[in-house]
């Protein structure tokens, strides 16, 4: 089954680890990395954790190597992957994928093909608060058969879900609690190796 029939279903925990990420550095482009594995029944791709990578230098390409090599080798022993990318744009008024944001999709692609990008949607966010929508504040793209990233309508037969409908209603009491605070991301851990990458304890 092609990425052009997948679907695609993000994790509350996940969810919510990537939007506190962007929310904690709200004048900066953030990213970060998918982690998950196939469904058994080989028609979904079960997003169940997300590693927050960087805010400040996202194209250097070293330390994106070095973190892609950890991360691999963490979650491999696991059973999961990586298997796509997370980017928030640095203008709350941007609302396109970026070339920095392809490239890094396509770098997964070579390893996870059926790698897929989300895109936070500020729009989405800033009305969560009054809409009360239980949808994802995310947008889903996927590669064509031309290798091509396309923007997968949020109505294209339920494609891209939440695992839990509650999620937005966690997520909106961790903003009201400024709980994105406590999240530490690959530039932390490298300026204060003491700070952990995994974010063991953000839930507890």
């Amino acid at each position: 089954m092609g990425s052009n029939d997948l679907k695609y279903e993000v994790s509350q925990n996940a969810y919510i680890k990537l939007v506190l990420h962007s929310l904690k550095h709200p004048t900066s482009a953030v990213n970060g990395v998918l982690i998950g594995r196939i469904s058994s029944s080989n028609d979904t791709v079960e997003i169940t954790d997300a590693v927050p990578l960087f805010h400040s230098q996202i194209p250097l390409l070293p330390q994106l190597e070095i973190s892609l090599i950890l991360i691999e080798e963490y979650f491999s022993t696991k059973g999961l992957n990586i298997v796509g990318y997370f980017h928030a744009n640095e203008r709350s008024d941007d609302f396109e994928l970026g070339g920095v944001a392809k490239n890094i999709g396509d770098h997964i692609c070579r390893y996870f093909p059926q790698a897929a990008i989300l895109l936070l949607d500020n729009k989405k966010l800033e009305a969560l608060k009054k809409s009360k929508s239980s949808s994802a504040i995310m947008q889903l793209y996927v590669r064509d058969a031309s290798k091509n990233w396309k923007l997968v309508q949020s109505d294209a037969n339920n494609r891209f879900s939440l695992k839990e409908p509650s999620a937005n209603v966690i997520l909106l009491d961790y903003i009201s609690s400024e709980k994105w605070n406590d999240i530490v991301d690959f530039d932390d851990h490298l300026d204060d190796i003491s700070k952990d990458w995994l974010n063991p304890g953000l839930f507890n």
